[in-house]
């Protein structure tokens, strides 16, 4: 199986759930063995890999920072290029942040899909887990393991009529991340909105691009996609923030209760872990 990119650029604006501000984002073709690079088009062109060692810091998104140049909320475009098989892309935006859309990564899937896939001419690279890797962190658990496929099992727990606790196995095949993952999308609690507000986050957030939870239901009047919508979008950023580590991945992920500081640390856990992993 060879490396793939797109076959076309593809033009996408949108607004950032945490600026507010408009951003505007052209996905380009890239050569083999590139990877995903972000390139700040407001900033003379500054590039910033995709990748673990650039993880800043993550409170309610992923954001990476090279050189002092930050760029956030990355993780539902990575989702949704791993979960479309696209291996190399050059990612142009000129502003801080990439656009929610509609929280979750159905858009993204859509301009991809628009692109087009184009075959390259090298073979594709596994990162392939060879031993168990534990993370634990205040009841927040995670673990990656040999497995012969990318596959994640997933469960949350919110004291919340709508969601409480939900699980879901996932795994990567022909067109599963399609069906299965990209349309969930992105969720939030009332409590939460005027903490964030007063962090001057989430100032773009909406009922269009976030299921926002009241104490005994939602605001939003659109109906749930799935009924387990929200471990579905837990394991959407999974998948964004496991991108990070350079290579599509075989193994099996186990998450409860997880979070984006969660992802990064058992991610940066396994890379240290040299004995655990290997390129194929």
């Amino acid at each position: 199986m060879n490396q793939a990119t797109l076959s076309k650029a593809v033009k996408v604006k949108g607004v950032g759930l945490h600026t507010g501000v408009d951003v505007n984002v052209k996905l380009r073709p890239a050569p083999e063995n590139t990877g995903y690079i972000f390139v700040r088009t407001d900033l003379d062109n500054f590039e910033i890999p995709a990748s673990v060692e650039y993880v800043s810091h993550c409170s309610y998104a992923t954001t990476l920072m090279r050189r002092g140049v930050v760029l956030s909320t990355c993780e539902h475009l990575l989702s949704a290029l791993r979960g479309s098989s696209i291996d190399n892309c050059f990612i142009e935006l000129d502003s801080i942040e990439l656009p929610i859309l509609d929280g979750s990564s159905e858009n993204w899937i859509e301009s991809l899909d628009k692109a087009g896939t184009k075959e390259l001419e090298v073979p594709r690279r596994w990162l392939k887990v060879l031993k168990r890797v534990d993370f634990e962190d205040d009841g927040r658990r995670m673990s990656i393991e040999p497995s012969d496929n990318f596959e994640i099992e997933c469960v949350i727990d919110f004291p919340h009529p709508m969601v409480n606790r939900q699980s879901f196995h996932f795994v990567m095949d022909n067109g599963s991340y399609g069906k299965e993952i990209a349309s969930a999308r992105t969720f939030g609690f009332t409590h939460e909105i005027e903490i964030l507000r007063k962090a001057n986050l989430a100032l773009g957030g909406s009922l269009y691009n976030a299921i926002v939870l009241t104490a005994d239901g939602m605001l939003n009047e659109e109906p749930l996609r799935f009924t387990d919508e929200f471990v579905r979008h837990k394991i959407l950023d999974i998948i964004g923030d496991i991108a990070l580590l350079g290579l599509p991945l075989q193994a099996k992920i186990i998450a409860e209760k997880s979070g984006h500081a969660v992802h990064a640390a058992l991610m940066a856990k396994l890379l240290k872990t040299e004995d655990a992993w290997k390129i194929i």
